[in-house]
Formats: structure tokens, sequence, C-alpha cells
């Protein structure tokens, strides 16, 4: 049952809204739509504006809060996210640090799949946009601490660094990490990356680093090519302990 205050998606056709269940209305040019209406509800209900048009009650998933979530900065892609949990086997029995939380996508994500994360942000503005996004995706087993990663202890099974990584990131990451976990850090340009990597081979068992080229396919009455928007977002690190 849809509780006031929580977040959904109202979907028709290709128009998305992100909206909260409870006091206020929707108004776009299909209508306006009663958002208390939403309340008591389910996902997958239909509603309609005061014009007749329907929507699609949904329940937000992380690739939902990637498109809508308010944002402090650029997050990470969901494909390099994805590159993260598959080469490091983030699974539910799994405690995970995150660090550099921005907006708190990943933590969202990440949170969605393990067992527990800790997500630290050393700007304390962005710590708390990131709180509420990830309290909006209804995750209780995230905290969000404004802090510098290296003031963390404890012990993890995946440290995630998405910050201007340098040697004592590292340092730290591999001290916080159990035996066979793993740090995965992603790093825009080729020089941070070397500067991750370098570090990584001094101290870690298994080092490699990946870079996933996406495109995405366009179809239209003439046929079918790659999309032009560009492939490259990051390099992403993986170390094993």
């Amino acid at each position: 049952m849809i509780e006031a205050g929580e977040r959904l998606v109202l979907v028709s056709g290709t128009r998305e809204y992100y909206v909260r269940a409870g006091e206020g209305t929707l108004s776009t040019d299909l209508g306006i739509l009663d958002l208390a209406a939403l309340v008591g509800g389910d996902y997958g209900d239909i509603v309609a504006t005061h014009l007749g048009t329907e929507f699609v009650v949904r329940r937000p998933r992380p690739t939902d809060f990637f498109s809508h979530a308010s944002r402090t900065g650029a997050p990470m892609l969901p494909k390099d996210i994805g590159m993260v949990i598959a080469y490091t086997g983030m699974n539910r029995e799994d405690t995970v640090l995150d660090a550099g939380t921005g907006s708190g996508i990943a933590a969202i994500y990440f949170g969605s799949i393990a067992r527990c994360v800790v997500t630290c942000e050393v700007r304390p503005e962005f710590a708390r946009k990131a709180e509420a996004n990830i309290r909006d995706a209804g995750l209780d087993n995230v905290e969000v601490r404004a802090c510098d990663v290296l003031e963390v202890e404890g012990l993890f099974d995946v440290v995630h660094l998405d910050l201007p990584v340098r040697a004592e990131h590292l340092a730290h990451a591999h001290r916080l990490l159990r035996s066979g976990g793993y740090c995965a850090c992603y790093t825009p340009f080729l020089e941070q990356m070397s500067v991750a990597y370098d570090a990584a081979a001094n101290l870690f068992s298994e080092v490699h680093t990946y870079e996933c080229m996406e495109r995405e396919m366009t179809r239209g009455s003439r046929g079918t090519r790659p999309s032009t928007r560009v492939g490259h977002s990051g390099y992403i690190t993986i170390a094993r302990r």
C-alpha cells in the first residue's frame, strides 16, 4: 500500500513524472492529478487526470532515481555502477563502504543489493542531499556520513572510491578490507587511473582496470544505427585484497 510521502513515478506513454504521494497536485498539459489520491493505492494502479489522461503508478527502482532524483553533480552512469557490482561480486552478505557519495545514486544501487552500506561525503551540503535521495528510495540499510573517507574505520567486503584519488586512499582501503575483499575505484581521466592502478599494484594481490564503452541503438523509419552519444565515461580499477 502506498503511504503518504512516498516517492512514485507516474508513466503515460513516453511521459514520466517523479512525484511524492500526499498533499498537492501534479499539473501538466495532460491535466491535473490529485497526489492525495495516490495514498492507499498500490503499484500498478491506473490513475487519471481531470482531463482523463491515464497514468500507471510505479514504485521507483534505482534506475528511476538515476533519472529523476535531485543531483549535486554528475553521478556515475549505470554501466559503471554495474561494472563495480559485477567485478566485486557485491551481494546481500556484504558490508560496503562508498566514498564520494555525491547525489547518492551509487549508494542507492549498492543498498539495493548489499547487506549494509556506509557512504561518506566530505561536503556536508552534498551529504544532506544524498541522504534525502536515499531516504526517498526507502533504504534503511544505507548510512550517510559527512566525513572524509580517511576518517572511517571498520571492516568491509567492498570499498568503492569515486573521488580525486590519491595513493593514501588505496592504502586506507587496503586496511579496511577483509581478506578476499575488493576495492573499486572510479576515475574519469587516465592520469587519475594511473595513480589508482600504481598505488593498488603495490598493495593488492590482483589489479585490473576496465573501460566500458556503451552504444545505445537508435531505431527510426530510415533504419537502425548507433546513437551519436559519447560512450566513454571513466575507468574502473578493481583490486582484490
